[in-house]
């Protein structure tokens, strides 16, 4: 899409004139699930036709006006998938990428996930500690040509991205492509997409609300903190576009604090049962540390819900299942190509 196109750009024409590359095929489709819950999902893995997931959509914003030859730098846990997205996206960009990886508990698919970064042509610099990565980061983004994107590409510009994405979703329902959903449940890590989504939501008119399923340390995946993300986004907003942003009612957000396993990378036993559940009817793979702990809450929620209640997928698991995945290459839309946005027929 070229940037008039997307939704945020047509809510805040002022936004034209950001720098963003267009990296992904949006909208992603809407669908509803098989059996008697009310439950739908938003296929954000089809962002782009490998790696996708929600990580694109920031990292359209976060790399914007980049060029051959810059450095990207970016830090998170071995199993980290917005390392791993990021490195494909820079390889897909013709960019250096160097990934500062610390260890923590490890799931099958965090394991996978791993061992993509190193294939996918990324400098990989091992930390023993968060903090002890956050300070190598610190000093490696002061160089000449560094793009710095942190934990989670979670800055207010790369959560322009999802913002987008809620107004994408406002878009879908107006046009017929699913009812408005009661809620809408996914993880919650540093806060961006949650934080986003629920914004973009407010600002397309829907009353939906965002329930965000905690997987790392209660410490820092708090409400307090995913509001004080969208104010974040407000900010930046007002600065861009002169703009008055109103912030959605407290009530829109809930944290959910009973999935997590105790621990980042630790998969929650419960979620089992409804993963493979879904993989059955539908074919789509969850991973343990983030998507599988998000479906299980949905799965629960939708159980006595009266209206629908739609999951958010921000994990692609297809390059675990298809052949060609040790490849690496990645095939997404460049920055000067039009994208064709999925088709879907109104239930």
């Amino acid at each position: 899409m070229t940037p008039s196109e997307i939704p945020l750009v047509r809510r805040f024409p002022a936004l034209a004139s950001v720098a963003r590359v267009s990296l992904g095929l949006f909208p992603t489709p809407v669908d509803q699930l098989p059996g008697d819950r009310p439950l739908w999902v938003k296929r954000d893995d089809r962002s782009a036709t490998r790696y996708g997931g929600n990580k694109i959509r920031a990292l359209e914003f976060l790399l914007g006006g980049s060029s051959p030859g810059d450095t990207v730098v970016t830090v998170g846990g071995e199993g980290s998938t917005h390392v791993m997205v990021t490195a494909a996206v820079a390889r897909r960009l013709g960019l250096t990428m160097r990934a500062i990886r610390w260890p923590h508990e490890m799931n099958p698919e965090a394991a996978l996930t791993a061992g993509r970064v190193r294939a996918l042509g990324a400098e990989i610099l091992k930390s023993p500690t968060v903090v002890h990565g956050m300070l190598r980061a610190w000093i490696l983004k002061r160089r000449p040509r560094v793009r710095y994107i942190p934990l989670g590409g979670t800055t207010a510009f790369g959560m322009l991205g999802h913002v987008n994405a809620g107004l994408e979703l406002a878009e879908q329902i107006r046009a017929g492509a699913m009812p408005e959903p009661g809620e809408l449940v996914l993880p919650l890590g540093t806060g961006g997409t949650a934080a986003g989504l629920a914004l973009g939501m407010h600002l397309g008119g829907l009353r939906t609300r965002v329930i965000a399923v905690r997987v790392g340390p209660r410490l820092v995946s708090t409400r307090w903190m995913v509001r004080w993300r969208v104010r974040q986004i407000v900010r930046l907003l007002r600065n861009l576009t002169g703009e008055r942003v109103p912030v959605p009612p407290r009530d829109r957000l809930v944290v959910e604090h009973g999935w997590s396993a105790g621990a980042y990378g630790r998969a929650e036993p419960r979620a089992r049962r409804p993963a493979e559940w879904l993989k059955d009817a539908t074919g789509i793979r969850l991973d343990g540390t983030y998507s599988a702990k998000a479906f299980g809450a949905a799965w629960e929620r939708a159980e006595r819900a009266t209206a629908p209640v739609l999951f958010w997928l921000t994990f692609d698991g297809r390059w675990i299942e298809e052949s060609g995945g040790a490849s690496g290459e990645l095939h997404i839309t460049g920055p000067q190509q039009a994208v064709r946005p999925h088709s879907h027929t109104p239930r």
